[in-house]
């Protein structure tokens, strides 16, 4: 009797053209980070939890994106990256489906938190494998020219989530509450329940495209495996290795202010636009948030991002980063307008969020690129790039951690707004200063 060999889970394949893998791989790398940075905010406020308490346990629990290169060196050991993406996505897709069963709870918010962070390290894991993926298997000329393609997908899921999505939800709600004559608590529950799982559906989905789709990102099955000493000696090695690179306390300063101010707006500015206008918000509904962020901020956001990456490629980046910071921050100044006016007018408010969504896909794509061409390069390039990106969503979780009490103290949305204009002020003076210390294009 013949051997039954085992599944090959990573079919053999040949080489694919980028646009095949990098918009949905980097579509379902966005996905996990923004429902547990963006959508779980809405969603929580809709089960009836407080803004204090919404904004910081969904701030801590972005921590596994800021601790990732600590088992980053151990995913270089073993395995290959397509493996490692995979296996996130689906894990990530099941997890949505518990979170989903989970909201039906009595202790509903403890136990979505804890299945949120579950998400949270796997997608934190996704990041590192797919990232370190990208950098392996195109050139530097190839990076740039498809790092508009990546920066918009990762951030349309950003658009999908919390326009499309969102806008799902409304309508889930209202009809629940008309048809079934439910009350506001039972059609809030049942419609984040249906949404859940369609996130959940979603990433299942993507998993299995990729597992047929991807390039494996090189085989270590076959090296010989490394023991544990062997193994944390090298983290030690990466570690020391990363912040013996020329101006690293420079970049480490650069990656978290360049962000800086937009981890204050992130958690804040959908809370705004829901609040009543009687407590200075806008007082829009779930079905007009979603409708807006899934229309004017979508198409502006994909152009902004696509534009970013032919002007990057056309003018080089040295030349073209401080534009690119002024680009994403300068924006924010929108929602101090609309909480100064409170305009009524939906397509004015429209125009606001699409003016702040093209800044964001457009200076986005800088940030992104200075990590990869500046910083990760070396004998460790997919860890130190993780380590970069960890840093940077580090100096984004903090101050969103601490948003909702910010605004609390400010005492509305209009001071904190203001706030926020004030905190862009060092990414314009440190961008401005920042070496290269690799050769730009231009």
């Amino acid at each position: 009797m013949k051997d039954i060999e085992p599944i090959d889970l990573e079919p053999k394949q040949t080489s694919r053209n980028p646009l095949s893998w990098v918009p949905t791989a980097y579509f379902a790398m966005g996905m996990p980070f923004v429902i547990v940075n963006m959508v779980a905010v809405l969603m929580y406020k809709d089960l009836g939890i407080d803004e204090k308490t919404i904004t910081f346990w969904t701030g801590l629990i972005l921590l596994p994106w800021s601790l990732k290169p600590l088992w980053s060196p151990i995913m270089e050991l073993y395995k290959t990256k397509k493996f490692y993406v995979v296996l996130t996505q689906m894990l990530s897709g099941l997890s949505f489906g518990l979170i989903a069963l989970g909201l039906n709870l009595p202790s509903f918010f403890a136990v979505t938190i804890a299945l949120f962070t579950v998400v949270a390290l796997s997608g934190a894991t996704h990041d590192i494998a797919l990232d370190g993926l990208y950098m392996q298997e195109l050139d530097k000329e190839t990076q740039a020219r498809y790092i508009g393609w990546q920066g918009a997908f990762y951030n349309l899921a950003k658009l999908v989530a919390t326009g499309g999505l969102v806008y799902l939800a409304g309508l889930l709600i209202s009809h629940l509450k008309a048809a079934k004559h439910l009350s506001d608590a039972a059609a809030n529950l049942s419609g984040w329940t249906i949404i859940m799982a369609i996130f959940a559906a979603m990433l299942l989905a993507l998993g299995t495209y990729h597992l047929f789709i991807l390039p494996s990102g090189g085989r270590k099955d076959t090296d010989e495996r490394k023991s544990f000493k062997q193994t944390m000696s090298e983290l030690l090695e990466v570690l020391v290795d990363f912040f013996k690179k020329k101006h690293i306390a420079y970049y480490i300063a650069f990656i978290v202010l360049y962000r800086f101010a937009e981890g204050f707006v992130v958690k804040m500015v959908p809370l705004f636009l829901k609040a009543p206008l009687a407590e200075g918000g806008l007082g829009l509904s779930n079905e007009t948030i979603g409708l807006l962020y899934g229309t004017c901020g979508s198409l502006a956001f994909v152009i902004g991002s696509i534009l970013a990456g032919y002007y990057i490629s056309h003018f080089g980046l040295k030349r073209t980063l401080f534009s690119l910071c002024c680009v994403f921050n300068i924006p924010f100044a929108i929602y101090t307008l609309l909480a100064i006016y409170q305009p009524e007018n939906i397509y004015l408010i429209g125009a606001g969020i699409a003016f702040e969504y093209f800044g964001y896909g457009f200076g986005f794509v800088g940030l992104t690129l200075f990590m990869m061409q500046q910083i990760a390069p070396g004998k460790y390039q997919m860890s130190h790039y993780a380590f970069a990106s960890a840093i940077m969503n580090f100096g984004v979780m903090l101050p969103g951690m601490l948003s909702g009490a910010v605004w609390q103290m400010l005492g509305g949305y209009k001071p904190f707004f203001i706030f926020v204009l004030v905190a862009t002020i060092p990414a314009f003076l440190i961008t401005y200063f920042v070496p290269f210390t690799h050769p730009d294009k231009k």
